[in-house]
Parts: structure tokens; C-alpha cells; sequence
């Protein structure tokens, strides 16, 4: 085979398919990084070139092209799981309950126009398309792969993608939009809001806190500290403790206190009052320079599988290795070391002690960061096959999770639960964006392809004019209901509300220029609360709307 055959459009050889998906990922990728007024599409541009390929006569097997969208997809959806399933059950707590309504809201504002549209329309408009559609107005590619899924025949799936083709650029482009229009009617000023935040974050009373405080109640002289928490009944640790005569120590669950100590202590700030209440008065001491030389505090990296899961308490660290745990970082956030909070790999536990002990927990915990760049391609491929099966299940009223929602189910459930099964769910974010990236450049390009050979026919005249319509209809209005409530209701910061839109309709072009425009973190946090239950409910929702209506 020569080298203008392997080019031609028509050749469905697996060399020539290799050189048309590596082109198409290649080309897209590059272009997806090019910036319009500050946002990029992202990866999304595969589709497009995809499509633009496949409208030029650019063919690949059907088997071929089968496999390799559906293995891809998986790889994406998969990964996707592991990444948001630590926070899916965290995002349910008081803070995070109410913008999960609130992007819950807009999804089923999305379906509620949706079907008023197939209604309005008299059903000229398949409701496959409409789907399809959808999925490019909220950029939800897992829902569109899912709905394809669900509907089974390759003209139907065709139609879909370019229904999202169609609405997509313009659903990126009506997220901002509603930012803005919020902006403006509420009269918003930004720094007001980055002030308000960062005050609240001052302020916080749930990270961990450190105070010094002397003893000064006779009621409690000569208790032990396991007897202080019996009394006080909230999650504490005392890291050091100097008494009269000057010495320096690490107290353990058994070290009594007396009249005149001085602890240093972490808790929750919410807890300083009643802890003061019990045992005296806040003193200001510097501890740095007091501790000896031979006392320090360190991190360490926690890299061993066998310590996945294990709680802190029965690491004995008191009588083991004469050390005191005080706080656990995690993914950036810092948590207080409580006897009852499990650790994970990637943890970075704080400790304090003699450095030789801590020498010692270190060399046994692992401390070592070569140790997680090691995929942990077991999990993945274990999480793979369940989550296949999974989607293989009738769950109800002839609905499958299929490929898309079985494996993301599964990882979810994983990365929350693994431990119990000696499974490491941990994977480093460079190996985790790989993963995410390499699959859904194969589902794109799979999917812009086969859509590409009839896309300018349907798209480019009145009948895809009325897509992108019904697109920024289904992209604003549900986005602008939600964020008039949001704001004119329940007074959610607007950084927050950015957040919201972006998660809501899982889109990371948005999250960056919100993230941009205001240099603050609150967008990414908002975003973070609201996409694992979002991803999930989007999946749901295409598939449903498919097999009630198609």
C-alpha cells in the first residue's frame, strides 16, 4: 500500500484509520485551544473536524468506528467517575444541598422545554434530534452518549450528533451570556463579591483551627485527655503541651493535665467557645520558638495501599511512635485529624514529634510520590467490568444505564467505597486528565465522523436554523429562572452562581472565564458541588426522554 492510497477518502484500512482519528484528534485539539473573546472550546473541536472530515468522504468500519467510540466513551465516563465521586456524597451537606437543587431545577427546565418544543413543533422534530440538541445546549457529551446509546440505530444516532454539533458553540456562548444578564439586572459588583468570600473564608468555622489555651479551671486538674473529650464531646487534638516547671511534651490519650498547663490545640473554630468554656482562658504563645529542637511537625505523603481506608485512630500513633497526627490535607483541603477519620492515598497527614519517630512513620506509610504516579490500571479495568454489567441491567421501564451510565455509577461507588475491597482508587491528575482526554477525543472524532456525511445537508438551511434556535432557547431560559432565584431569592453570592451555571451544565469553557474574570477560586468550588449529581442526572434524563418519547 502506497502512500497516497493510505490518504484517500474511501480506504478502510486499519493503517488509513489510525491516520484519519490521529489527524482529526490532532487537528481539533489545536484548534480547541484557540481563544474568542477570552473562551476556548476545548477538545469539542474534534467533533468538528470530525464532522468536517466525514463530510469530505472520509470513511472508517462500522465495527471499527463502533469500538472505538464505546471504548472511548468508557475510558471518558470512567474517569469522570473517579474524579467526581469523592465529592458526590460531600455535595448533599447544608451548603451544597441547595445549588444541587438549584442545577437539578435547571435540568428538569431543560426537559420541560424540550417537550414543549416536540409538542409545539407537531413532532416535525424527532425527539432524538432534540436530544441531541440538548446535549449541545448544556455541552453535556455523556448525555448525548448515552441517549445514542439508548436509541440504537445508527441513522437516529447520526441525527443526534449533529443536533449537538449544531447547538453546542452557541450553548458555551449562552452560558456566559446569562452571566452576564444576572450581572447586570442585580446590579452585581464583582469585588464586592470576591470580599464577601473571602471574609466568610476568614471567618470559617469549619477548617481546622489552632489555639493556645491555659488551664485554669480547678474542676478539671489532674484529668486525663481522654476524659476531656468524654466532657467537651468534640473532635480535638492537643499537639503539645508545656506545663509549670517549662517542659515540653507530647501528650498522649492517657497524659493528664493540671492547673497552669498550656495546650496547643486543634479544632473547629465553631468549637472555641465551648472549649474555653471547659477548660480556661486563650493565651497568645509562641511555640516555635519554646519547642525544642529535636520537636517538629512534618507531612507525610500517604502512598501505601494497605493504609487506604484505615482510620487514624488505629494507627496508634501515641504509643507506637510517640507522635501526635493534627490535621490530614486532601486534594488541597486541609481536614482535622480526628481518631475517626479514614485516610487515603495521595493523604498528606501532619504530625508532630521527634524526627526520628516521624522518620519511622514515614518509611512505613510509603512518603513517597514516585509511588502514586503508578497507575493503578487494576481498579480501572476491575471498575471497567462491573460497571459494563452494570449498565447491562434493566433498571426499570426498559431503561439501561447502558455503557455511559453503568461505569459511571460504578466509579462513583469506588471512589467512595473501594477501600472496603482493598481496591486503590487513587489516580494522580496527570493520569487522570490522560485518560479523560484520550477517551473523549475517540468518542468525538467516532462521532464526528460518522455525523459528517450528511451534516452540511441538514444543518446548512432552515431546518438547522430552527436547531440553534431551540438550542439558546434551552441554554438561557432554564439558566436565567435559575439564577434569578438564586440571586433574587436566596442571595447566593454571584461567584457561586457562576459556579452554578458552569456545573449545571458541565461545561469547562464557562468555569474558566468565570474563574478568569474574577481570579477567585468560589466559581471552581460552586462548580465542583453541583457536577457529580449534575453528570449523573443529565445521563438520566437524555436516556428517559429517548425511551418515553422516540
Amino acid at each position: 500500500m502506497d502512500f497516497i492510497s493510505l490518504l484517500a477518502p474511501h480506504n478502510l484500512s486499519l493503517a488509513s484509520t489510525i491516520l484519519l482519528y490521529s489527524f482529526v484528534i490532532a487537528v481539533g485539539v489545536y484548534l480547541g485551544k484557540l481563544r474568542i473573546a477570552g473562551v476556548s472550546l476545548g477538545v469539542t473541536f474534534v467533533l468538528f473536524v470530525g464532522i468536517l472530515m466525514g463530510h469530505f468522504g472520509y470513511e472508517v468500519d462500522t465495527q471499527v468506528l463502533k469500538f472505538v467510540r464505546e471504548f472511548g466513551l468508557i475510558l471518558f465516563i470512567f474517569a469522570i467517575g473517579l474524579q467526581v465521586g469523592p465529592g458526590f456524597f460531600s455535595s448533599f451537606k447544608e451548603g451544597g444541598v441547595r445549588l444541587n437543587m438549584l442545577a437539578v431545577s435547571a435540568i428538569a427546565l431543560n426537559v420541560i422545554i424540550v417537550l414543549g418544543i416536540y409538542l409545539f413543533d407537531g413532532g416535525n422534530t424527532s425527539i432524538s434530534t432534540l436530544v441531541g440538541i440538548m446535549s449541545g445546549a448544556v455541552t453535556n457529551t455523556p448525555g448525548l452518549a448515552a441517549a445514542q446509546q439508548t436509541v440504537g440505530t445508527t441513522e437516529a444516532e447520526n441525527v443526534m450528533a449533529m443536533g449537538y454539533a449544531a447547538a453546542y458553540p452557541l450553548g458555551v456562548v449562552g452560558i456566559i451570556l446569562s452571566m452576564f444578564i444576572i450581572k447586570g439586572v442585580f446590579r452585581i459588583n464583582v469585588d464586592n463579591e470576591i470580599k464577601q468570600i473571602e471574609d466568610e473564608q476568614e471567618n470559617s468555622t469549619l477548617k481546622p483551627y489552632l489555639m493556645t489555651i491555659e488551664v485554669t479551671n480547678k474542676l478539671i486538674d489532674g484529668l486525663s485527655l481522654v476524659k476531656l473529650h468524654e466532657i467537651i464531646q468534640c473532635n480535638f487534638v492537643v499537639s503539645r503541651m508545656i506545663s509549670n516547671d517549662g517542659e515540653i511534651t507530647i501528650p498522649t490519650s492517657a497524659t493528664c493535665i493540671h492547673l497552669g498547663d498550656k495546650l496547643l490545640i486543634v479544632l473547629s473554630a465553631q468549637d472555641e467557645e465551648r472549649f474555653s468554656a471547659v477548660i480556661g482562658v486563650k493565651v497568645d504563645m509562641d511555640w516555635e520558638a519554646a519547642t525544642p529542637a529535636n520537636v517538629v511537625s512534618r507531612r507525610i505523603l500517604v502512598t501505601k495501599g494497605e493504609f487506604n481506608g484505615v482510620k487514624i485512630g488505629s494507627l496508634r500513633l501515641h504509643k507506637g511512635y510517640n507522635l501526635n497526627a493534627t490535621r490530614v490535607n486532601r486534594a488541597g483541603v486541609d481536614l482535622l485529624a480526628s481518631p475517626g477519620l479514614r485516610l487515603q492515598l495521595g493523604d498528606r497527614i501532619t504530625v508532630v514529634g521527634q524526627l526520628a519517630d516521624i522518620e519511622r512513620l514515614a518509611s512505613r506509610m510509603g512518603n513517597s510520590m514516585k509511588r502514586l504516579n503508578q497507575p493503578n490500571l487494576i481498579t480501572i479495568f476491575v471498575g471497567i467490568f462491573f460497571g459494563i454489567l452494570l449498565g447491562s441491567i434493566n433498571v426499570g421501564f426498559g431503561m439501561k444505564l447502558g455503557l455511559a451510565g453503568g461505569p459511571l455509577v460504578v466509579a462513583i461507588l469506588l471512589s467512595r467505597f473501594g477501600y472496603k475491597f482493598k481496591l486503590i482508587t487513587y489516580t494522580s491528575s496527570s493520569a487522570s486528565l490522560m485518560l479523560r482526554e484520550l477517551g473523549i477525543c475517540l468518542f468525538l472524532a467516532s462521532v464526528g465522523i460518522s455525523a459528517g456525511k450528511g451534516f452540511a445537508d441538514t444543518v446548512f438551511n432552515n431546518v438547522g436554523m430552527w436547531w440553534v434556535i431551540y438550542g439558546f432557547i434551552i441554554t438561557v431560559v432554564p439558566l436565567l429562572i435559575v439564577g434569578f432565584i438564586a440571586r433574587g431569592i436566596y442571595k447566593i453570592n454571584y461567584l457561586s452562581i457562576m459556579g452554578l451555571f458552569s456545573g449545571g451544565y458541565t461545561d469547562p469553557p464557562a468555569l474558566a472565564y468565570g474563574s478568569n474574570s474574577t481570579g477567585n477560586d468560589q466559581p471552581a468550588v460552586a462548580y465542583a458541588t453541583v457536577y457529580p449529581l449534575t453528570m449523573f442526572m443529565r445521563v438520566v434524563a437524555a436516556q428517559a426522554l429517548v425511551l418515553c418519547f422516540a
